[in-house]
């Protein structure tokens, strides 16, 4: 997945972002160029009002991007509440919003919509969670364990002992297999030299799961061998990947979630690591076609009958400054799974 982020990266910074900022030059111009339209006087109540409408909408998507004093001014000469005042309210929903979420204070002050302040602020929630959680077990009167109760903890302290064990013989095999010092011929020493360092990471970790892969890469196992593992064995195998399967989903869900706020243009649909460069690479193409059009429409609005002729092709409904509903349901899946784990 980090390749792929990686890759992502790069393609938004070196195509995506031009795109978008000549994109957004065009409709900069097509702003002023319908404030200055609708000053004329030359248009019915109805057009009037798709104008307004028009340049409310798209100065206000301008202004969510770049602080534009002019388009600043545009909007606010064509709405009753001026944008500082929204983005004010927006800010306040959604402090109100988060707190409702978290269930914990925010600091008014926080730039909510940056994914560092949200991730920090739900590892203070788990960590605060964690905490009251240890501090009400310290606290609980001792009851006397029954002889279930005792006879279930000495199983699981008998699993997990049996699950390092597991872990430890894995290890143990590969060690003796890739010892380098024992090794006469430099090449292969240092092969096994890197193939001991990614075992060693691996035990570090206790990823089951990346030293039986190596035993796989090193042949020190095959299907027969496979085939042979008793079923005890293979139950506590089970167990640990299990464990490092949970572990891992909520990895990739935090790590998406952060690589979601940071490019608030996947949360326009859900989006597949597979797939997720291709749909970057079709939006750079529906920007570059939209740009085109726009400076068709540059030259033709500047004459009155073609903005009319225009104006009767469309309805429109004023946007709110901001929509938070696709930010609040990547949010909801990092807590949630916070709030399980």
């Amino acid at each position: 997945m980090q390749d792929v982020i990686t890759s992502y990266q790069q393609r938004h910074a070196s195509a995506y972002l031009p795109a978008f900022d000549a994109f957004n030059q065009h409709r900069t111009q097509l702003v002023i160029l319908l404030d200055e339209a609708l000053a004329q006087k030359k248009f019915t109540a109805s057009e009037k009002n798709k104008l307004v409408q028009l340049i409310s909408n798209i100065s206000g998507e301008l202004l969510g991007h770049d602080d534009n004093p002019e388009i600043r001014a545009i909007f606010d000469r064509h709405n009753e509440v001026s944008f500082d005042q929204q983005v004010e309210e927006d800010q306040e929903m959604l402090k109100e919003m988060m707190e409702a979420m978290l269930g914990m204070p925010v600091d008014a002050e926080l730039d909510l919509r940056d994914p560092e302040t949200i991730m920090r602020m739900m590892a203070e929630k788990a960590q605060e969670a964690q905490e009251a959680m240890n501090q009400e077990a310290a606290q609980a009167k001792p009851r006397k364990k029954t002889a279930k109760q005792i006879a279930k903890e000495e199983k699981l302290l008998e699993d997990e002992k049996k699950v390092s064990q597991s872990i430890r013989e894995v290890y143990r095999k590969l060690a003796s297999a890739l010892h380098p010092d024992r090794e006469p011929d430099e090449a292969e020493r240092q092969r096994k030299t890197d193939l001991m360092q990614r075992v060693n990471v691996a035990y570090d970790k206790l990823d089951l799961l990346a030293l039986l892969e190596l035993q796989l890469e090193i042949e020190q196992i095959d299907q027969h061998a496979i085939a042979a593992i008793s079923e005890e064995k293979l139950k506590h195998y089970n167990q640990i990947l299990a464990e490092q399967a949970e572990e891992l989903g909520m990895e990739i869900a935090a790590a998406e979630f952060h690589f979601t706020m940071q490019y608030p243009e996947l949360d326009e649909e859900p989006w597949f690591v597979g797939t997720v460069i291709a749909e970057l690479d079709e939006k750079i193409g529906d920007i570059q076609y939209a740009t085109e059009s726009l400076e068709q429409d540059l030259i033709s609005f500047k004459e009155v009958k073609n903005l009319k002729a225009f104006l009767k092709t469309i309805r429109l409904q004023r946007k709110p400054v901001a929509d938070f509903g696709d930010f609040f349901e990547g949010i909801a899946t990092v807590v949630n799974k916070l709030n399980d784990s």
